[in-house]
């Protein structure tokens, strides 16, 4: 969790320029975007958090389920500047949000599309809703259209939109985002699939929506959106792995496969601290078509049953009853430095040849750790052959190709 600003003045004025000081110090932010973020004050739409936080960055939850799990909060501010600049708003701008949260990112889109746009937010929560209506109100920004029902559905009434934003984790791209998106027109969501979640700036085009930029993310899943699947494949139920509808796992086959011999496979690539690896994730998605996810209880991996790279959330590769997923060590290189080499460790029968596999990956990775990914996405029904070449990841109501 990040601090409050390192500063003496409390004032919301001086603690917002802070924030985005530190916004535009670390990333690259248009000057509308900046603009908006120093004007709307943040501290207002989530009332009950202390000043110091409501402009750290760090998401504020606002609301809870039973269990603890965030259901609705304001996004942390670095993702928010980041999409807003993915979305690219000119004055004027109709623009459809998914996900009415604080009412925050409204004030923001509202800002930006200036006196002549419109903004349209729908929340399935009606004391979300309630509550942005009344934040948004109250910061004199009634002109933003609040919508309580089903964000799948967007807000036809109000269509066509030249912009979309999603601020909740998608698995899909439902069909009336299509219809409601104008030809032209750009939809920043973030997508799920193969267990990672990325913000993708799609441009619609006639039959497609071809991505633009794709950034690593985080974001409360959307409700109603079930695609992802998981079981636990261990005996003590510590293990866990997550795939999507379209990929032919049998959990029942993966059963007891870690108390399986262990093969471990090191690609002979390395990072340095704080050098980020995520690239490797996405990489997999296009390449490898039984990428999936594996999480690790702390006890799963003081027992040393399963050590993937981050325990929480780490690639897997998963093919004919048997798995590899990726692994990381601690080493110093030498001038004394930390480093941490980069393998996969496999069970099952074909564990050895997946862990060989996941290597090549990371290598061919590392050759180019700054290539970009493309992917494009088109409405369910799509034949094949009007598909171009790459990875096909179907969905409910879309299909992607990831190449």
């Amino acid at each position: 969790m990040n601090s409050p600003p390192p500063t003496t003045d409390t004032s919301p004025e001086k603690l917002r320029a802070h924030m985005v000081d530190r916004i535009v110090t670390g990333r690259a932010t248009s000057t509308r975007v900046e603009e908006a973020l120093r004007t709307v004050p943040r501290h207002a739409f989530v009332p009950a958090a202390p000043i110091t936080k409501a402009y750290a960055n760090q998401a504020v939850i606002t609301k809870r389920d039973r269990d603890g799990a965030s259901l609705s909060c304001a996004s942390v501010p670095t993702l928010v500047a980041l999409m807003l600049d993915q979305l690219d708003v000119p004055p004027g701008a109709r623009i459809l949000e998914i996900g009415a949260g604080t009412g925050y990112n409204a004030a923001l889109l509202a800002y930006l599309a200036g006196p002549c746009g419109h903004v349209s937010t729908v929340d399935i929560d009606s004391e979300v809703t309630a509550q942005a209506r009344a934040a948004l109100d109250s910061n004199g920004f009634n002109n933003v259209h609040v919508v309580t029902g089903d964000g799948a559905l967007g807000d036809p009434d109000h269509a066509p939109f030249d912009r979309a934003i999603v601020t909740a984790g998608a698995w899909d791209i439902p069909a009336a985002w299509w219809d409601q998106l104008a030809t032209g027109g750009r939809l920043v969501v973030p997508l799920r699939w193969r267990g990672q979640t990325r913000t993708i700036a799609f441009v619609r085009e006639a039959d497609r929506m071809r991505s633009e930029s794709v950034e690593l993310c985080g974001f409360v899943p959307m409700v109603g959106q079930d695609g992802e699947r998981t079981d636990r494949i261990d005996s003590g139920g510590l293990v866990s792995l997550y795939w999507d509808a379209d990929q032919p796992i049998a959990p029942g086959a993966l059963h007891g496969v870690l108390d399986q011999p262990k093969a471990t496979t090191w690609s002979g690539e390395t990072v340095a601290a704080n050098e980020p690896f995520d690239g490797l994730w996405l990489r997999l998605t296009g390449t490898e078509p039984g990428t999936c996810r594996i999480a690790a209880d702390e006890a799963a991996v003081t027992s040393g049953l399963c050590t993937p790279a981050i325990p929480i959330r780490t690639p897997a590769l998963v093919e004919d009853g048997s798995l590899a997923y990726f692994v990381t060590r601690r080493r110093e290189d030498s001038e004394g430095e930390p480093r941490w080499d980069l393998g996969a460790i496999g069970h099952g029968p074909a564990g050895q040849r997946l862990a060989d596999r996941l290597c090549e990956q990371i290598r061919a990775w590392s050759q180019d750790r700054t290539a970009r990914l493309s992917v494009t996405a088109y409405p369910a029904g799509t034949p094949d052959d009007q598909l171009p070449e790459g990875l096909v990841i179907d969905k409910h109501q879309s299909r992607l190709v990831v190449s």
